[in-house]
């Protein structure tokens, strides 16, 4: 596929438009939200498909969700250096989510859990081919000024989708007589319309040149600092993400705690109303006061609400601490994402994005071996402690560095 064939690159730089956000950034929101359905329609199926359909054992519930989240992780690393060579962001980023819908349809015709591992490795290899050219191509298609709120937009929309989604499968799913291979062809009808958008609807925006900085700093010197700051956050991210387990931990501690395992389902939709809702305020919020503040304090939240699951007795609080989750959540994601678009030059934004993402996505898999094995072996409790501490740890080097 040719990548010559693009419409003109706008400025690497737009203009403000007031209190409104570029059409660019709604449209990448919009494909954000129409993959999230797709993606979540199939996702939560996936246990009952394997375990109750396929046979498959438990354990391979971990090895396949395992395995696709460390390809995606090193699918991010290549992309970001491949976008700033190419100086594309719009290609690389359709085609990752052009992938990920072409294979999960699949799912509706596997026979083994084998097959489902490599349509899970596929999905998630393209998720993170197309994560660090799009969080490129978001933060060069908005003034710096909006970047906070175009994040946090985008965000808000994926958040949804995730929302949207896991209501889809519970409205057809009756509609199928229980049969998960129709709800996974289903999920095609909001995938097709995301690559209809990444492809048709979604604009180029070249990197900027390389060296422009304010008159008052040389470009050495702004790189310098900025350079520093990039690996304090990579520094204090990395330290998190190994505490930071899957969230079916939490799952996990509810049912320890006493609370019936039918009520997952809305645990999660607690948790993604409250993390739609804040994210995009709290994008706006953080182009008004410091990135970096609104961050130490999701991390506090964070450490707050896994203290809090470590000390529990009873199932009482676990559903004001889920929505509380929510809030760490909004705080954090795509306020942090905005914070290291700001540092980072135009002309290599891609590729920190890629190694940013790379260090989280790395760390899930040993962070969540880790908390199992605490789990197993001291308390349910000591996982969430011990991640509790990590959250305190990260949070206090961002705020005195």
């Amino acid at each position: 596929m040719a990548l010559g064939n693009e419409p003109a690159a706008v400025s690497a730089a737009p203009a403000v438009q007031g209190d409104h956000l570029p059409r660019n950034v709604w449209t990448l929101a919009g494909v954000a939200f129409c993959n999230d359905i797709s993606t979540e329609m199939s996702y939560w199926l996936l246990p009952q498909f394997l375990v109750g359909v396929l046979g498959a054992p438990p354990m391979a519930l971990g090895l396949i969700e395992g395995a696709a989240e460390t390809a995606s992780s090193f699918a991010r690393l290549l992309s970001g250096w491949l976008s700033d060579r190419l100086r594309r962001r719009k290609p690389l980023a359709a085609v990752g989510y052009t992938l990920a819908n072409a294979v999960k349809p699949l799912l509706a015709v596997t026979h083994s859990w084998g097959q489902v591992f490599w349509i899970r490795f596929g999905d998630r290899a393209a998720k993170g081919f197309r994560a660090a050219p799009r969080d490129a191509l978001l933060a060069d298609s908005v003034d710096p000024a909006r970047r906070g709120a175009a994040f946090g937009l985008r965000q808000a929309m994926d958040t949804a989708g995730a929302i949207a989604g896991p209501l889809s499968a519970i409205i057809l799913l009756p509609l199928f007589r229980g049969n998960v291979r129709g709800v996974f062809w289903m999920a095609t009808v909001p995938g097709l319309a995301c690559i209809l958008l990444a492809w048709f609807a979604v604009k180029e925006v070249r990197p900027a040149a390389r060296g422009v900085v304010a008159a008052s700093t040389s470009a050495a010197g702004a790189d310098k600092i900025h350079s520093r700051k990039l690996r304090l956050i990579l520094a204090a991210v990395g330290l998190f993400s190994l505490g930071n387990s899957s969230d079916l931990f939490l799952i996990l501690r509810a049912q320890n705690l006493g609370l019936s395992a039918w009520m997952a389902p809305a645990l999660g939709l607690l948790f993604n109303v409250v993390y739609t809702v804040l994210s995009w305020p709290a994008g706006k919020l953080s182009d008004r006061i410091s990135r970096r503040l609104l961050i130490v304090a999701g991390y506090f939240i964070y450490a707050g609400v896994y203290a809090g699951f470590a000390l529990l007795r009873t199932p009482q609080l676990v559903w004001f601490l889920f929505a509380v989750y929510g809030s760490y959540y909004a705080l954090t994601e795509g306020v942090i994402k905005a914070w290291v678009a700001d540092l980072a030059p135009s002309e290599s934004r891609a590729s920190v994005f890629g190694v940013f993402s790379w260090v989280v996505g790395v760390a899930v898999l040993p962070a969540s071996l880790l908390a199992g094995w605490m789990w197993q072996h001291f308390s349910p409790a000591t996982p969430f402690a011990f991640s509790s501490l990590l959250a305190l740890l990260a949070g206090f080097l961002l705020l005195i560095a």
